[in-house]
């Protein structure tokens, strides 16, 4: 748990999807209402509460942070409800939980799908009545906060699975913000890259001017699967201990450059094989796609990420009633 960052947030990114969060957080900041923010893992969900807190009428008052996944389920019901003396074994002393000390201001819940059934069911109370009771305790405790919660999982899975409540899910719901992933605002990622080197320069008095072209051209054809989280730690290392002005391709950690190469591996191999059927079938996208067991649109897709254009051969086309045209 941790109460704030310090500083204001600042959102990287002019991409359209980038855009389009910007906007939402500039129109909802201001509501009372539930958020709930979903991404994969390290696409700043966190900033996001922490921006939406900021731009809040709450941004004077306390901006408290809990990790539902980094506690057990006994321990998180304490820490969000607090609990009375002798409550249970080694509670000694009484001790406020999470949204006492969020009176006010904004309660940040991270990672909401690991929460257990019991405190779900009192977390949608707390919401609705804006009522608490300590674990222990006998008397409620009226409460003003406002819930963000965030999440990397599929909630609605959850649901269908018994593993999260409904009612709970409508309410946190309110208002949605979903954060893609790094792969799909590619074009983000030079502004980031000169936002974490400006970064690390004033940190630590350095004078790196940046990354050579072909060190972030292989950095934009990294897949990022720790999204922005893992561009910045990436920055960071190469950062340590440089010498030299530029951060060269060889420079970057070697657990990217193996990645890479197995990624380009991967890739290369995909673009032979649908050159081959593709060839095979004479240009014919219909039958080549049944053969790879692809959708029409997804050996299109794949066709122009691999700068693959071949067009059907004279007499490829099979004209029968009913069947699409390749």
């Amino acid at each position: 748990m941790h109460q704030g960052f310090g500083a204001l947030p600042v959102m990287i990114g002019e991409s359209p999807s980038m855009q389009q969060i910007k906007a939402s957080i500039g129109q909802i900041a201001a509501s009372d209402c539930p958020v709930l923010i979903t991404g994969e893992t390290g696409t700043g969900k966190e900033l996001v509460a922490w921006a939406l807190h900021h731009l809040s009428p709450r941004r004077s008052r306390p901006f408290v942070a809990i990790n539902c996944a980094a506690l057990p389920e006994g321990l998180l019901e304490s820490e969000l409800f607090g609990h009375e003396r002798g409550a249970f074994t080694g509670a000694h002393t009484s001790r406020p939980g999470t949204l006492e000390l969020a009176h006010g201001g904004t309660l940040f819940l991270d990672e909401i799908a690991e929460m257990s059934s019991s405190a779900q069911s009192k977390l949608l109370r707390a919401i609705e009545g804006h009522e608490v009771y300590r674990l222990g305790g006998k008397r409620p405790l009226r409460l003003d906060f406002r819930v963000l919660a965030a999440t990397h999982q599929d909630l609605k899975e959850g649901i269908g699975r018994g593993r999260f409540r409904e009612d709970l899910y409508f309410r946190l719901r309110t208002f949605h913000i979903h954060l893609p992933s790094l792969r799909e605002r590619r074009e983000d990622i030079p502004l980031l890259l000169a936002h974490y080197v400006a970064e690390c320069n004033h940190r630590w008095g350095r004078e790196v001017v940046g990354f050579t072209p072909e060190a972030q051209e292989a950095l934009l054809c990294y897949r990022w699967p720790g999204n922005v989280r893992e561009l910045r730690n990436l920055v960071e290392a190469s950062c340590m201990g440089l010498s030299s002005p530029w951060i060269s391709r060889e420079m970057l950690p070697d657990y990217f450059r193996q990645q890479l190469w197995a990624d380009q591996g991967l890739s290369s191999a995909e673009r032979d094989r649908l050159l081959s059927v593709l060839q095979a079938y004479q240009g014919n996208r219909t039958q080549a796609a049944r053969q790879l067991g692809y959708s029409r649109m997804t050996l299109h897709r794949k066709m122009r990420r691999y700068a693959i254009q071949i067009d059907p051969w004279p007499g490829s086309r099979r004209k029968k009633k009913g069947k699409s045209q390749g």
